[in-house]
């Protein structure tokens, strides 16, 4: 006799709730991973139709397993490319074909309203983020232009400082957001592209609050009183989210939510960068470095529990209504224990669940916050544009 598995109560209890609440999740990596690997933009190499297991954390199957029902793809390219604009239209024309391949799972959307249409048809709300300020070479024509292809949000920086606006991980430039940097969030208000504070520097994070008049978003950082590394959000930004409107998507990414993990990724980066790869790489030939290095290096395990632990402390200081999921899959070479890939999200769900969440906060979590944050940026600009004409500043006029 077969004997019947039946999933925990409070597994079973997140799956329906996903059922009619998706996640929103605010970035995934899947066109640099696409990018980077030996294939190459090779979407019948790579056919996220079919099980990717062992190369992609990312497939329809395990989108559809994971509950997501809608996905900002990041359009990101790295900050020490010499032809950073080029690199950003070929991720934007990698997202587009994956939407052309996949048409009965994927829809491409531009609005909230484009949201919602994606998941009354079953479908996966295709948007797209571009992830550093570098990729609009400092040119305020190529921003609109990006959003005229489909770009929702632009992070500020990545890992390095931009010439307008200073980076997490960088050593202080402008402190924070030069004039012409508060001209590109003006910018993106008119335009209707959300502000995008991941990665960037707390100064930044301030002077970009203080200048944007629509909701901001985090698409992918977790709480610094958790775990103190600066591409965390500081317990002052986050208590000013909801006068801001905007919201903050918690990340998966082990070395930002485990403080244990901190130290160690500073020794594996220095490991990689010993062996002549940059130390984002995961290309198999880099993961086998890290992998050797892991084997004496015991790597600091986060758990789907590190990540709940963000979202209690988040929710005790911003609310609610300004919180979200960005797990930034494919972008990282670790994930935490039961956060393994795309199909790991009702695991957090069911953890919030069992820690006393409520069904109508974890909707907002997962998908009413962010449909609302896009909808108001859109009204913002909707406002603006009446009131303003495109700008044509430029950094050699603002900022001298």
């Amino acid at each position: 006799m077969t004997r019947e598995v039946t999933e925990p109560t409070s597994l079973a209890a997140a799956r329906e709730l996903l059922r009619e609440f998706p996640v929103v999740d605010g970035h995934n990596d899947l066109p640099w991973a696409l990018r980077a690997q030996p294939v190459r933009y090779d979407l019948d190499a790579r056919d996220i139709a079919a099980d990717q297991h062992g190369h992609l954390h990312t497939d329809i199957p395990r989108l559809r397993e994971g509950g997501v029902g809608a996905q900002y793809w990041s359009v990101y390219v790295r900050s020490d490319l010499p032809d950073a604009v080029p690199a950003t239209l070929e991720q934007i024309d990698c997202v587009r074909q994956l939407i052309a391949r996949n048409p009965q799972h994927l829809r491409a959307a531009f609005t909230a309203a484009d949201m919602q249409a994606a998941r009354s048809e079953g479908r996966i709300a295709s948007l797209m983020g571009a992830e550093g300020g570098h990729s609009i070479a400092n040119s305020l024509g190529t921003l609109r232009g990006l959003y005229a292809l489909g770009v929702r949000y632009l992070t500020l920086t990545h890992n390095d400082n931009v010439d307008w606006a200073d980076s997490a991980t960088d050593e202080p430039g402008v402190g924070g957001l030069s004039a012409f940097g508060r001209e590109v969030v003006r910018e993106m208000n008119r335009e209707g592209m959300l502000v995008d504070l991941s990665h960037v520097a707390a100064t930044t994070m301030r002077d970009a609050l203080d200048t944007s008049t629509a909701p901001v978003i985090f698409s992918h950082s977790s709480s610094r009183a958790v775990c103190d590394h600066p591409r965390n959000i500081p317990d002052d930004v986050l208590e000013r989210l909801p006068a801001n409107g905007g919201m903050a998507m918690v990340t998966f990414v082990p070395k930002f939510v485990l403080q244990a993990a901190v130290d160690w990724t500073a020794a594996a980066d220095d490991n990689m960068r010993a062996h002549g790869f940059h130390h984002l790489a995961t290309t198999p030939e880099a993961m086998k470095v890290h992998r050797a290095f892991e084997e004496t290096h015991p790597r600091p395990i986060a758990t789907v529990a590190t990540v709940a632990d963000h979202l209690d402390h988040m929710r005790e200081v911003a609310g609610i209504d300004h919180l979200g999921i960005g797990g930034d899959y494919d972008g990282t070479a670790f994930t935490p224990d039961g956060l393994d890939d795309v199909s790991g999200y009702p695991n957090l769900i069911a953890e919030l669940l069992d820690r006393g969440w409520s069904k109508p906060d974890l909707a907002k979590l997962t998908w009413q916050n962010a449909v609302r944050v896009l909808g108001a940026a859109e009204d913002v600009a909707g406002d603006l544009r009446a009131t303003r004409a495109p700008s044509n500043g430029t950094i050699e006029s603002l900022d001298g």
